[in-house]
Order: structure tokens, then C-alpha cells, then sequence
């Protein structure tokens, strides 16, 4: 007969999402290279792959809720994948009118995205691991702010996404490795 802990669900999920942050972090990285790349104008790569990114979000929201839904924040997860899956589509719409546009849907996207990864992050912060997510989630929301406002200039640039996904994917990474630290720990 196996006996469990209090602390075996918990470490299985900080396993689980440290398998999550590090395959977030691949991605971020290999999509802001590309998008680096390709966001001087928007092409059908570029296109795809701003629509890729929230899609993206919601595949990982999806797996970070299997491992862990039996804690608080799996009402939370239901809403980014919500948020994720609308960013996504108002992104398809958004592409075709321009910059503009792409990042104000990212930018309110950021924010309220933001918002709750800070709140996830807060309550998981017991776990270890979780101070890079709670920054993410704040400088998310920032960010995002600041899209918004930088649509409204003529210069609007989509480079400045892959410096968000950079970031993003480092505070992933981060998180992932401090997730191995407290782990071993236990």
C-alpha cells in the first residue's frame, strides 16, 4: 500500500509545471527569433505566427490545468484559456488591418493575460519557483500598456513582441529552474 503526503500532490505538480516552463520557454524563444525576423511587415508568416503565440497559450494553459486542477487557481487557468482563445481570434481579424491593430489586441491581451498569471503566481507561491511568474505577470501588464499606447504612433512596430515573448520565456525558464531547486528540496 503507497501512503502519500501532503506534499506528494504538490510536488507533482511543481514537476509538472517545470516539464511546462521549460518547453514554454523553447517556444518563446524560437518564436521571438522568428518573429524578430519577420515582423518588419506582415506577411503570412508573421500573421501565423502572432496567432500562433495565444493558441499556444491556451495548449499550455490546458496542460498546466490537467496536472494541476484539483488546486485554487484551475478557475483561474479557465480564464486565460478563454483569454488566450480570444486573443487568438480577434489576432486573425487584427492582422488584417494592420500593426495598429495587432497591438492593441496584444496589448489588452498582455494585461488581462498579465493579470492573471500574477494572481496563479500568487496563489502557487507556496510551492517555490513563483516570484519570476508573479514578475511576468506584472511586467505582462505593463507591457501590454505599453502596446496599446504605442499603436497610436506611425511608427508602430511589432518588433517589440519579441522582446516580450524573450522576456516572458527567461522568467519561464527561471521559474522552471527554481521549480528543480525546491523539488529536490522536499
Amino acid at each position: 500500500m503507497t501512503t502519500t503526503t501532503p506534499e506528494a500532490p504538490a510536488a507533482s505538480i511543481a514537476a509538472s509545471l517545470r516539464t511546462l516552463y521549460f518547453v514554454r520557454f523553447g517556444f518563446a524563444i524560437v518564436w521571438a527569433i522568428i518573429v524578430g525576423l519577420t515582423a518588419s511587415t506582415i506577411s503570412p508568416l508573421s500573421a501565423t505566427l502572432l496567432v500562433i503565440y495565444p493558441v499556444f497559450d491556451v495548449i499550455a494553459a490546458i496542460v498546466d490545468h490537467r496536472a494541476s486542477r484539483t488546486t485554487r487557481p484551475a478557475a483561474l487557468l479557465y480564464v486565460n484559456m478563454a483569454l488566450s482563445a480570444l486573443a487568438a481570434i480577434a489576432l486573425v481579424f487584427a492582422v488584417t488591418s494592420g500593426r495598429s491593430s495587432v497591438l492593441v489586441v496584444w496589448g489588452i491581451w498582455a494585461v488581462t493575460a498579465g493579470v492573471v498569471q500574477l494572481i496563479v503566481a500568487l496563489s502557487r507561491r507556496t510551492m517555490g519557483g513563483q516570484w519570476p511568474m508573479i514578475l511576468s505577470g506584472g511586467i505582462s501588464v505593463l507591457a501590454g500598456a505599453g502596446f496599446i499606447l504605442q499603436s497610436a504612433s506611425s511608427s508602430a512596430s511589432l518588433v517589440g513582441l519579441a522582446g516580450y515573448a524573450t522576456l516572458g520565456g527567461i522568467f519561464f525558464l527561471i521559474s522552471a529552474i527554481r521549480l528543480s531547486r525546491a523539488t529536490s528540496t522536499r
